[in-house]
């Protein structure tokens, strides 16, 4: 289970597919050019343990930079491509990244970063030229295309929201195995879904996210073949279903909500009948769009609730959901509990924290304390996302909070305290806080709520230079789409904002914070 192994059976068998450039990668180039990265990598003297970042979007090489850091040991850590120059600065920082990749297509943010890490001499860009930047295809030239030495499996590095409001490394123990050795929690998912050698997975998000990364890797283990949108389209989804001959996909709630939103002489233009097991997971479906889905494309439907900490893995299928509604599933990982503020068990149908009871071994990487606050405190091998749920009598589970006041717009999750940071700071704002509000569309949508300085000058001039403020200094995700203005914000005496207080002003009594 491994490329290199496939490019040995089947040299010439696709291993991924650019969707709309239609590039093929067989797995004969797989395994070639990632053993020419690798062999850069220990050129630059990186060995096991070392991290390297990746800053680019949906292209070709990507996917070869991942399985050249897979195969060397190395914790890889992809870099979203929405982020601005100083945010990048700061993951690259973080997860002591010892050589950066990005790509000549984030050229407008790459130039601006180059003088913020100007002391991280291992810098390569792929398609262009930018001062300061190795070319990587040149740098390739002179490397052997065979194995190096010393293989070891490497690990993923992923960035979720610290204590601090600053993005924070998810970072689980190398295993020190053999390459083609996959991951249990692999292996236990490409079982549930059927997925195998002749898999022909069409995966519409950024690689740059948790889900999509670790099941096209997956799906590479296995032989198969991976169809990689550069951009999500819901028409070119469709399209490229019936182009491809795709089996296997998966997805985020918004864009079913797209799809969906399609003519319906669109949605019923293109033969679907290849496909046989569509995946979605990032964020709960609306209940009224999950049952139109599986109404249009048959019971095909799969739901999984996870983290990237890999503590728990949650899922249902169609049959199940249609039974048990709103449910995102029953565990194959980890032993869900429920428990109250102090730790406590709650009887069944009483909502708490989620936790799971299991061997995962993570760790936030330079964050200590919310590490600790990860652990059951009473049950050591229990430990907690932060998401808020229950359990039914079938053991099913449902989510009805997120984590802390995490906003997941469009399956992306936004951490509010970095903008909150940010609002502060305007001359304008006494006091503020950022949360999410309802959009029918992407689930949650930015809002920020202020308490002006001057109530004088609430309005909309002021939100607009407000808008225009975080946009200056974030990407665009964290940014509120609208702001409301009050007089004073609920806070406790020590301090504390009673951001609950507000949400409920815009969610109102529903039993469910999730559209």
């Amino acid at each position: 289970m491994h490329p290199h192994i496939h490019a040995k059976n089947n040299p010439d068998k696709p291993a991924f597919i650019m969707a709309n450039s239609g590039e093929v990668v067989t797995y004969k180039e797989l395994d070639e050019r990632s053993n020419k990265i690798a062999n850069l990598f220990r050129s630059k003297n990186l060995i096991p343990g070392d991290h390297i970042a990746i800053f680019m979007e949906n292209n070709v090489r990507f996917t070869e930079i991942l399985w050249a850091a897979q195969r060397s040991g190395l914790y890889y850590t992809p870099i979203s491509s929405r982020l601005t120059a100083t945010e990048v600065e700061y993951i690259i920082r973080d997860c002591e990244a010892k050589l950066i990749i990005t790509s000549n297509t984030l050229k407008h943010v790459v130039v601006e970063l180059t003088n913020l890490i100007n002391d991280i001499s291992d810098r390569y860009i792929i398609d262009g030229e930018i001062d300061g930047w190795n070319s990587l295809e040149e740098s390739l030239i002179s490397m052997p295309s065979s194995p190096i030495n010393d293989e070891i499996m490497g690990q993923d590095m992923l960035y979720s929201s610290g204590t601090t409001g600053k993005p924070k490394g998810i970072k689980l123990p190398l295993k020190n195995i053999p390459i083609e050795q996959s991951e249990d929690l692999m292996q236990v998912v490409t079982g549930l879904y059927g997925m195998n050698q002749d898999t022909v997975y069409l995966s519409p998000a950024p690689l740059y996210h948790a889900a999509p990364l670790r099941f096209t890797m997956g799906v590479n283990y296995l032989g198969g073949t991976n169809i990689i949108m550069e951009n999500f389209d819901a028409e070119s989804s469709l399209k490229f279903i019936e182009k491809y001959s795709v089996s296997t996909s998966q997805w985020v709630p918004t864009m079913f909500v797209k799809m969906f939103k399609l003519p319906e002489d669109i949605r019923n233009k293109y033969d679907l009948s290849s496909h046989k097991c569509a995946i979605h997971a990032a964020a709960p479906c609306p209940i009224k769009i999950k049952k139109m889905m599986i109404e249009w494309w048959g019971k095909i439907i799969h739901e999984f609730y996870a983290g990237s900490e890999g503590n728990g893995f949650i899922a249902c299928n169609s049959e199940e959901w249609l039974a048990h509604e709103g449910t995102v599933g029953k565990p194959i990982v980890g032993v869900p509990h429920i428990c109250n503020d102090e730790g406590a068990e709650l009887p069944i149908g009483e909502e708490g924290t989620i936790w799971f009871e299991g061997d995962s071994d993570f760790k936030y990487h330079k964050d200590e304390k919310k590490t600790k606050e990860s652990r059951h405190p009473i049950h050591s091998n229990w430990s907690t996302l932060g998401d808020v749920g229950k359990l039914d009598e079938d053991g099913y589970l449902y989510l009805t909070d997120r984590k802390a006041f995490m906003i997941i717009t469009g399956g992306v999750n936004v951490y509010p305290q970095e903008t909150e940071n940010l609002l502060i700071t305007h001359p304008k704002v006494s006091d503020c806080a950022v949360i999410g509000v309802p959009n029918e569309e992407f689930g949650e949508e930015v809002k920020a709520v202020i308490e002006p300085i001057k109530w004088s000058e609430r309005g909309e001039n002021l939100e607009e230079e407000l808008i225009n403020f975080c946009k200056e200094n974030l990407s665009s995700i964290k940014c509120p789409k609208s702001i409301d203005f009050e007089k004073e914000l609920p806070r406790h005496p020590t301090g504390k904002l009673y951001k609950r207080l507000l949400k409920d002003r815009y969610w109102g009594n529903k039993n469910s914070k999730i559209v």
